[in-house]
């Protein structure tokens, strides 16, 4: 009988979901990764594919979901995650967070698996409250075009509470602040591959409102470790996982222009609806209950990215032309 400890991620194919299956499998991990490719790359499994111990199984986990075999672990990252995909499929969203956390659930309860729960800062809306810490319920509005997704997350949270209290089951919550790496999408909205791909199209960086608005950006790595820490805690609670180097959005434009090479202007635009102003976790509970803080520097992570990107930019360029 194997002593390999298995897991399920879901949402596998996605950017975040991709990235955790790694260090599970590297620190010898069955891991069964599970998708349905609404917003997830297929490409993102290729290297996965490799590994002997790695599984993957095409199901959206808003069905009922049937996995033969133990569990030890069931990572649930699906979801849609960035504002364009949210607000072109606001119900799949919501879904997801409902009945997918639900499913997700159900069968980390029947396989007597630890069940880690991807959430959000977003569940903290528009903050009131800043930098924004775990005790802090958060200024959502719910009818608002960004609600599907973070009301979605904040029932998931919710209800993965309460099959903690009411069945006992071993659950985790991680607050996921803004993160980037390779394998985002160029055309997801989010702010670091869009100024990223404008800048090496030659494009205007397109800013929202007048940049005074902040973010805190932390490497995919040091996210993924963070989350893998807390998985192996004992903190039941909400804990936040992100940078704290916060900055404006004028200054990050700066900052992926030095890195590019490229001297493009700033086209400005209306601020969405409800787009938060200000974005800065809280991190000192990861800092004392999982002696965790990130250490890969901006600048550092963004040139880790440009390879990345700018073989996407090529790609798209290529395709453009074919057309």
């Amino acid at each position: 009988m194997s002593d390999m400890r298995r897991a399920l991620v879901t949402g596998a194919a996605g950017f975040l979901g991709s990235h955790l299956c790694e260090p599970l499998l590297a620190a010898n991990w069955e891991v069964v990764g599970m998708d349905n490719f609404i917003t997830g790359d297929k490409r993102n499994l290729e290297e996965l594919e490799k590994n002997k111990n790695f599984q993957f199984v095409r199901h959206d986990v808003t069905q009922f979901i049937h996995l033969a075999g133990p569990l030890d672990a069931v990572f649930h990252f699906a979801s849609p995650a960035s504002p364009i995909d949210y607000r072109e499929i606001p119900i799949q969203t919501m879904k997801v967070g409902s009945l997918g956390t639900h499913n997700c659930l159900g069968l980390a309860m029947a396989k007597r698996a630890r069940f880690l729960l991807a959430s959000t800062s977003e569940c903290y809306g528009d903050p009131l409250v800043h930098p924004q810490p775990e005790d802090y319920y958060g200024n959502v509005n719910p009818v608002g075009p960004r609600g599907c997704y973070d009301e979605a997350k904040r029932f998931a949270e919710a209800l993965t509470m309460s099959y903690h209290r009411h069945h006992g089951l071993e659950t985790r919550i991680v607050r996921i602040f803004n993160t980037y790496g390779p394998r985002m999408r160029l055309d997801d909205g989010r702010v670091l591959p869009a100024f990223i791909g404008q800048a090496m199209r030659g494009e205007p960086l397109s800013v929202f409102g007048d940049g005074q608005q902040t973010r805190s950006f932390c490497y995919a790595d040091d996210l993924i470790d963070g989350i893998y820490r807390l998985f192996e805690s004992d903190e039941v609670f909400p804990t936040n996982i992100g940078n704290p180097r916060e900055m404006t959005i004028l200054e990050f434009a700066e900052k992926v222009q030095e890195a590019v090479g490229s001297t493009v202007p700033l086209n400005f635009h209306p601020m969405p609806e409800n787009d938060p102003k200000v974005r800065q976790p809280d991190i000192g509970k990861a800092k004392r209950i999982l002696n965790w803080e990130p250490k890969v520097p901006l600048e550092e992570g963004i040139q880790r990215c440009l390879g990345y990107f700018q073989g996407r930019v090529e790609e798209q360029q290529g395709k453009s032309q074919e057309d």
